[in-house]
């Protein structure tokens, strides 16, 4: 539809992320990849995670997006 789209991902699954965007013929697609885990992180932790997605975000929205 034209909007630029950033999609999260930890770097555990950005193959899996990739895969799915080229089967869905979104090749223009760029995930935004932070580290993994998630999932037993602590709130400080889960910001740092938070701030390593910001620049990827804000590249992919002005259209200069690229992995990390």
């Amino acid at each position: 539809m034209g909007r630029p789209t950033a999609v999260i991902v930890t770097a555990e699954f950005l193959h899996e992320a990739e895969v799915q965007r080229d089967a869905l013929g979104m090749r223009d697609l760029v995930p935004v990849v932070i580290d993994h885990p998630l999932s037993t992180l602590t709130d400080a932790e889960i910001e740092a995670r938070a701030e390593q997605a910001v620049r990827q975000c804000v590249a992919v929205w002005c259209g200069q997006g690229s992995h990390r």
